[in-house]
């Protein structure tokens, strides 16, 4: 009589799996980029360093609660913004642009009237701060 024989199974060899999954890992993590996220790019004076600048040299920019722009006493367009500051810029190299917002101002609003300024390339931006509770 025929016996039927018991095939032995083949056993995949663990012993190297932990070395292939760390390999893996530290390949990924090598691999992979971070991505960081980009905030506005602005250069801050050093702590201290106060300057006296002349009345004249400043114009005042407020952002309201409900997105309005007050720009020197008038009442402007976001996208007016531009082309004033560029136009500020060209009659006084020294013209210093003091921006000030509302608690209430929503931070895109915000952000999208820092964009104006550096697309009109203005470099001396003062961001106001209301001390007053």
């Amino acid at each position: 009589m025929i016996s039927k024989r018991k095939r032995k199974v083949d056993e995949v060899n663990s012993s190297s799996m932990a070395d292939i999954a760390f390999l893996l890992l530290v390949f990924f993590l090598v691999t992979t980029t971070i991505s960081m996220d980009k905030g506005i790019n602005i250069i801050l004076p050093a702590e201290g360093s106060n300057k006296d600048v002349n009345t004249e040299d400043i114009i005042n920019v407020v952002l309201a609660a409900d997105g309005s722009i007050v720009f020197d006493e008038k009442l402007k367009n976001i996208y007016e913004i531009k082309s004033l500051v560029e136009n500020e810029i060209r009659k006084n190299k020294n013209m210093i642009f003091s921006i000030k917002t509302s608690t209430r101002a929503d931070y895109q609003d915000y952000v999208a009237l820092l964009d104006e300024f550096k697309k009109a390339k203005a470099k001396k931006i003062s961001i106001a701060n209301d001390h007053r509770k």
